[in-house]
């Protein structure tokens, strides 16, 4: 039998709360609602303490031009993200139409 085992090279690299939030120029207490309401994925280490992965600053920068540039509310932001990554989603998985022009439906 081949077993393979991986070990990581480096530890990932995650931002405490506190540096996420001077990161994104927003104050830890939102912050920590956007996580309650599901908004940012987190990982949490023994003492409860929140970690943030690189890719959260980018669903903040999303959540931030949503919610200044069409004047949603936070908690309006849940079902808005949900629905654009929804469509996504579908986008990626639905087929291509030809090079050339339209989609041939036959």
């Amino acid at each position: 039998m081949n077993v393979s085992t991986r070990y990581a090279l480096a530890r990932p690299y995650v931002l405490s709360l506190d540096s996420y939030a001077r990161l994104t120029g927003v104050h830890p207490e939102l912050v920590r609602r956007l996580v309650a309401m599901g908004l940012l994925e987190i990982s949490r280490d023994a003492q409860g303490r929140l970690w943030f992965d690189l890719t959260q600053v980018r669903a903040m920068a999303r959540i931030q031009r949503l919610h200044l540039g069409l004047n949603l509310s936070y908690a309006s932001l849940g079902l808005v993200v949900d629905l654009l990554d929804r469509i996504t989603e579908l986008e990626r998985s639905s087929p291509r139409p030809p090079l050339g022009g339209e989609p041939r439906w036959t």
